[in-house]
């Protein structure tokens, strides 16, 4: 398979509108995980992203007559600037087809350069389906993101580089993989020119449709695909890309989206720029297979997609980078209501910081705190405190996994509701962000239940989390969640989870 791409590849005609890209040394890292690590700085490309290879490379080997029609694709945003781009340089129309999810920094830079920018679905899917319609109606020339030979060529002169820059042993490659073509290309390149390099492929665990298919031995199609990544965020592995994929890729990591946050962090602790999620994979990938491995002094590479991020995500990058990286643990401890029992607890804490704090009067014997701090980087600095604390008699509920906690009891706790509050229910909920998305889906709540509790935050992502506490009677509680499933906001019951119940609840027979 690596034969079928080798050609293509030394012809592929990219940099018209692409640039050799330099492959960094992150020095920052590479001490601290005691290996040799390079990042190949594919933000640095004119738009930001290494998409503008293969878009370009495919757009300009079409005839005069199929450019004539005009071109058209589907994208969450990297593609489509690079189609953008291309159509551009080679003076011909395109129409771009994204979901209404896209960051809006994508969507600006698509428009400023000329292109025409459909925004249709919530997923890439409804996007794609929209812009095969304007195939048939129109007949454009459409132009795939990842599954065509054209494009992953384009995208394998990314491995073309790193090798000619990096002369000496590399060890392993990691990729960020979405539909496939970045990593198809890469893996098609090295492994005809050095099979004893690892490709090693890098998913978020929202949308890992390649670990899917590895697993089942075949392209499956994911039920549902988070859209923190919104690079990547894709149901199912192209075809020509899984043919490539399923013979040449290494192994597959799936890295969560606390564990790209802290992966943003260290790229711009390193290079100074700030990586999108999905451009972020490799390195975080990269990380997990050394914790693994326990390998050291090798050279690894990990190439960094993209920087289209739009700048208020960054407010929940920040927040979630040290609970990603390990350097902070959030507990629920139970300390005497005296005084001075915070400053006994502080200082068993001794010179770890303490980056939250939260409580409110509940009785007279015991205080429930809700606290943040800063441990060492690993799980030996969370098991050395957690014991520290047991050890002196301090009841202590580990919370540093808990999502609820993360993303809404953490901006809650203010005390239990009062005991007036019975038959409380407490869901959760994610949709799609976009105007008026909240008001939508309290229009499908409707007022037959009374909401208790509600906690909405936008934090920059693609999609709106809700936490909403509602007095339902138990016989009611499954009409309730199969009547929010049909309407497209499905409901997550989380009345059983510790630190609800611990900070918030109040009728304890729920």
């Amino acid at each position: 398979m690596a034969d079928n791409y080798i050609k293509r590849i030394l012809e592929a005609n990219v940099y018209d509108v692409a640039v050799e890209s330099p492959l960094s040394e992150a020095h920052f890292l590479s001490e601290r995980f005691e290996n040799i690590i390079k990042i190949k700085r594919e933000d640095e490309q004119p738009v930001y992203s290494f998409k503008c290879r293969g878009a370009y490379n495919c757009i300009s080997r079409k005839s005069p007559e199929e450019l004539a029609k005009g071109i058209v694709t589907a994208s969450a945003g990297n593609h489509a600037q690079g189609v953008a781009l291309s159509a551009q340089k080679l003076g011909i129309k395109a129409t771009i087809v994204m979901p209404r999810t896209t960051p809006e920094i994508k969507v600006a830079s698509v428009r400023a350069r000329g292109a025409k920018a459909v925004l249709h679905g919530d997923s890439f899917e409804e996007a794609f389906a929209h812009s095969q319609k304007l195939v048939e109606e129109k007949g454009m020339t459409y132009i795939h993101p990842y599954d065509d030979p054209d494009v992953i060529a384009g995208q394998g002169t990314i491995a073309m580089e790193i090798l000619r820059q990096e002369t000496g042993p590399i060890h392993a490659i990691f990729v960020p993989v979405g539909g496939g073509g970045l990593i198809s290309g890469v893996a098609a390149y090295v492994k005809y020119l050095r099979p004893d390099i690892k490709v090693i492929g890098v998913e978020s665990v929202e949308s890992a449709c390649l670990a899917a298919a590895m697993a089942a031995g075949r392209r499956v199609t994911l039920p549902s695909v988070g859209i923190f990544a919104d690079g990547v965020a894709v149901a199912q592995i192209g075809k020509h890309t899984w043919q490539v994929c399923k013979d040449l890729v290494d192994e597959v990591i799936t890295v969560t989206p606390d564990e790209l946050c802290a992966a943003i962090k260290d790229i711009f602790d390193d290079t100074r720029s700030v990586a999108e999620p999905s451009g972020a994979l490799g390195v975080a990938g990269l990380k997990k297979y050394v914790d693994r491995e326990g390998v050291k002094g090798q050279t690894l590479i990990a190439i960094e997609s993209g920087a289209n991020v739009n700048f208020d995500r960054l407010r929940y990058v920040s927040e979630t980078a040290e609970v990603g990286e390990g350097r902070e643990m959030i507990m629920a401890v139970t300390i005497p209501e005296k005084a001075g029992s915070f400053q006994t607890f502080c200082n068993i804490l001794g010179r770890r910081p303490i980056t939250e704090f939260n409580y409110r009067y509940r009785d007279e014997k015991n205080a429930q705190i809700y606290v943040g701090v800063k441990v060492a980087e690993g799980p030996q600095g969370k098991q050395e405190l957690l014991e520290e604390l047991e050890n002196k008699g301090y009841p202590v509920l580990n919370l540093t996994d808990d999502d609820i906690s993360k993303y809404h009891i953490r901006h809650m706790v203010g005390g239990h509701a009062p005991d007036s509050v019975k038959n409380e229910i407490l869901c959760h909920a994610e949709f799609p962000e976009r105007p008026g998305a909240l008001l939508g889906f309290l229009k499908k709540l409707g007022k037959r239940w009374n909401i208790t509790m509600f906690h909405y935050r936008n934090h920059g992502a693609a999609s709106g989390r809700v936490l909403v506490g509602l007095q339902v009677d138990k016989a009611e509680r499954k009409e309730l969640l199969n009547d929010m499933a049909e309407a497209g906001y499905p409901l997550q019951d989380e009345s059983d989870n510790p630190a609800y119940k611990l900070f918030l609840r109040g009728d304890q027979d729920a």
